[in-house]
Parts: C-alpha cells; sequence; structure tokens
C-alpha cells in the first residue's frame, strides 16, 4: 500500500500535533483532505488556511463518501459518531501510528523515542538536515519556531530521503517503525494506564530497539535502564552530558559535550566522539536538558554522515519549537516562559533550568496536570517537582480523552508538595490571581489548554 493511491483522506482528530503532521503530508501529496477534531485551535485554523475541511461536530453527513482512507488517533472515544458510523460503512481506517510507520518504511528513518525530550530532539535533527541541505521529511510533535511548522520536506536531489519521526510510545505507538537510527532520550514512567507497570513500559522499549534495521544505530541516553535486543545486529552508542572541563584528548567512548560553559545564557561546548573532538560549538537554546537533546540530535547527524560545519551551524541557529521553553517575555523586571513539561522529569528539568538562569529569583510556577490516570499514578512525583519552585499555583485537570475517575483531582498533587506558597485555583480566576501577585518569573507548565491562557498572560504583563 502506498500513500500516494490516497485521493480523498478523512482525520479523526485532526487537529492533533501528529495527525496534523500526516494530514499536512498528504495534502503535499495532492489528496483531498477533510477532518474532525473537537475543538478549533489555531493549529487547526493554520490547517484549513491551507485547504483542509474540517468541522467541529460529531456528523456523520459531514464524512465525504468518496473518502479512500479514514486515519484516526486512540484519542478519540469509542462512542463518537463519526466513528461508529466510518466503522459501519467499512471505511479503509488505519491509526496513525500504523501510517507512520507505512510512509516511513520507504525511507532511511530516524526514529527518535523517549518520554521526555523527543519533539525538542526530533525537531533540531530536521533543522540540521534542512539546514545542510539534505533531502528530507520529517514528522513533528511539535512547531518548529524556525519554520512554523510540524512537518517539513525537501526530496530534491537523487539521493533517497531521510525521514525523521517521533516514535511516540503511547498505546505502543512506536512498534509500527523500523528505523535505520532510533534514539531513547528517557525512559521514565508514564502512560501506565497502558502499560500498568514502569517494567511493563521499559519492555515496549526493548521492543522497540528490536524494530531497529539490520546494520543499524541505537543512540541511547547514558542513564536510561532499557536493554537493548539486538538480534537484529546493530550498533549502541550511549550520549551524556561530561561536567568536567574540556579534554584536550581525541575521541571518547560515547558522545558527550565537554567544556561545558555558559555565556549570556547560551551553552558553549565541545562534542566529543568515539573518533573526534569538535571545539567550541554553540546552542542557540538554554537549559542542559536541551543541550543533552543537542547531543543526541548531533550524533545522529554525525552517524548520518554529515560534517562539523553543516552540524554545529545548525546546532547555532536552532531556535527551539513553540511551548519548549518558549520565552514570551524576557525584560529586566518581568520573565514570562511557557513550556509543554506534563510530566514529573520534565518539570524538574524545566524549572532547574530556569533556576540556573535566574538564581536568587522567585519562580512561580502554573500547572495544569494532563490525564486523571497520569495525576493518580505520578501525583507524589509531580509534587516533589512542583516543589522546585518558590510559589506553585495549581489548575483542575485537563482529561483529554479520560473521563473523571474518583478521588483523582489537582488536589493529590496539592497536597504533597512541601512549599507552603501553593495554592488550586480555576483557570478563570487565573488571570487576576497574577496581576495582584506580580510575579519576577512566571512559568506556565503543561500539556493540555493552558495554552490558551498564554496569550492573555503575555497581553496583560506586556504593559
Amino acid at each position: 500500500m502506498k500513500p500516494q493511491e490516497f485521493s480523498s483522506v478523512y482525520f479523526l482528530g485532526i487537529g492533533g500535533i501528529g495527525m496534523s503532521a500526516l494530514a499536512r503530508y498528504f495534502m503535499h501529496l495532492g489528496a483531498r483532505v477533510s477532518g474532525y477534531d473537537k475543538t478549533s485551535t489555531a493549529l487547526t485554523n493554520q490547517l484549513e488556511h491551507e485547504g483542509m475541511e474540517i468541522h467541529f461536530e460529531e456528523n456523520p453527513d459531514l464524512v465525504p463518501k468518496n473518502t479512500d482512507l479514514v486515519i484516526y488517533t486512540p484519542a478519540i472515544p469509542k462512542e463518537n459518531k463519526e466513528l461508529k458510523f466510518i466503522l459501519r460503512k467499512k471505511f479503509r481506517m488505519l491509526k496513525r501510528s500504523e501510517v507512520l510507520g507505512m510512509i516511513s518504511s520507504n525511507y532511511f528513518t530516524i526514529a527518535v523515542a523517549g518520554t521526555h525530550g523527543k519533539t525538542t530532539t526530533s525537531t533540531l535533527i530536521a533543522h540540521i538536515l534542512k539546514s545542510s541541505g539534505i533531502p528530507h521529511i520529517a514528522f513533528l510533535g511539535g512547531i518548529s519556531k524556525n519554520y512554523g511548522t510540524n512537518f517539513l520536506v525537501d526530496t530534491s536531489g537523487s539521493k533517497p530521503a531521510v525521514c525523521v519521526v517521533e516514535a511516540d510510545e503511547f498505546d505502543r505507538s512506536f512498534l509500527q517503525l523500523t528505523p535505520d537510527i532510533a534514539i531513547i532520550t528517557s525512559a521514565d514512567p508514564d502512560h501506565l494506564d497502558i502499560y500498568n507497570t514502569h517494567q511493563e513500559m521499559l519492555k515496549s522499549f526493548e521492543e522497540f530497539t528490536g524494530k531497529i534495521r539490520e546494520g543499524g544505530s541505537l543512540i541511547i541516553k547514558q542513564e536510561v535502564r532499557v536493554n537493548p535486543l539486538r538480534a537484529s545486529g546493530y550498533n549502541v552508542f550511549s550520549y551524556s552530558l561530561d561536567r568536567k572541563k574540556a579534554s584536550k584528548a581525541t575521541g571518547c567512548k560515547e558522545f558527550n559535550a565537554r567544556g561545558i560553559m555558559i555565556r549570556n545564557g547560551i551553552h558553549h561546548f565541545d562534542f566529543c566522539s568515539p573518533n573526534d573532538v569538535w571545539a567550541d560549538l554553540v546552542l542557540g537554546l538554554p537549559g542542559l536538558f536541551n543541550l543533552e537533546n543537542a547531543v543526541a540530535a548531533a550524533t545522529a547527524a554525525f552517524l548520518t554522515g554529515l560534517a562539523r560545519n553543516q552540524i554545529a551551524k545548525a546546532l547555532k541557529s536552532y531556535q527551539g519549537v513553540v511551548r519548549r521553553f518558549d520565552f514570551q517575555i524576557r525584560k529586566p523586571g518581568f520573565v514570562f516562559i511557557d513550556d509543554y513539561a506534563h510530566h514529573p522529569e520534565e518539570l524538574r528539568a524545566c524549572i532547574e533550568a530556569v533556576r540556573e538562569m535566574y538564581p536568587g529569583k522567585k519562580i512561580t510556577g502554573v500547572f495544569q496536570p494532563h490525564l486523571y490516570t497520569r495525576t493518580r499514578d505520578l501525583a507524589t512525583e509531580f509534587a516533589d517537582s512542583l516543589g522546585l519552585l518558590d510559589e506553585v499555583i495549581l489548575l483542575d485537570i485537563y482529561p483529554a480523552r479520560e473521563k473523571p475517575i474518583k478521588g483523582v483531582s489537582s488536589e493529590l498533587i496539592l497536597d504533597n508538595i512541601k512549599i507552603e506558597n501553593k495554592t488550586l485555583i480555576a483557570k478563570t480566576k487565573l488571570l487576576n490571581y497574577l496581576k495582584q501577585s506580580k510575579p519576577s518569573v512566571l512559568l506556565t507548565l503543561g500539556a493540555g489548554d493552558i495554552d490558551q491562557l498564554v496569550k492573555p498572560i503575555r497581553k496583560a504583563f506586556e504593559k
């Protein structure tokens, strides 16, 4: 089955970040693209501007009768009227992950997995390829600030294109992929509604490593507790940050960043490979966690055959991803950063990076928990990470695809936070609360609809 075969493609959940990248791919092929989503957003507005037909009510009559393929996300509830109609009419139907596996199987594929870090890493890899003039195609889990999209394509030239994809562990989606280069940035407990235990989740990551093509490579963060399956015969490389001073020695056993220094909030470092040391590279983003992701991305580019000057130029010009350590306001009296962090380790990394940049400043964080199950399973861990803030403002849980669970609310987190300056308030009251409290460094954190509050907050504090 080839993607070019489909002239009319319908998306159930078209506004999702992964689904919209696929929608843009089929538009690129010249297909008629239409779809349903629950709510209108800035992203769905953009998709409509690009020529896609989107509606926001469950109406089976709006599913085009000539649809060749329906692509759906597991986040769509089983009781959705359109889903029931599509099943009853027996349209050809595939999960998003199946379609992504089908497309990527035709390319040299770099797949980035991890419970956090994969969006920044995959977007940086795509940026390195694009700025180096390498034919490529990229399906990203966030909007690249360099290019304003989550889908990149450049298939010019005679060489086969490289495909960059996020390898999503939710619903075991990444097991549909067969990468040439796989990266695992992290494997902390998450999606326990799917896996039940952390150990089962780790087994799924191990199964993912077994999908790597023969002769390929696995790039894995040194601390990650995943035992690679080596049946297919691939190379394994680890990466890390080395906090020691820069070494004059050539090469090292792993890929890492050495001699790390911060100048004007930007990291300078030496990139160390088993063969060489590239001195004084610059990453255009702040935060040690971003530097760690950059080492993984640079390693993938290195193994793909790119040269030092290509990688160095791209690292320096990389602007990041919307809602990933995303500065909204940066002035002497007030700093406002928006971040997608929705896992305890993501929160910890973000808060520590802000603390590193603004020592001695009071840091206020507004966090919207994402999913009842994640809140239930990781409430203590969330509280520990949020306890690194000076002030915590919690919003109610964003349910996404889930129905409420009895006894599970944001208070589970609130009760376990050890700092005194903490509160739980309604979204509608947040703006007035912030105006009165006048924070000096403000973070908005979460993967739900907290992003809709970013613009009003920015507008209020820009004055």
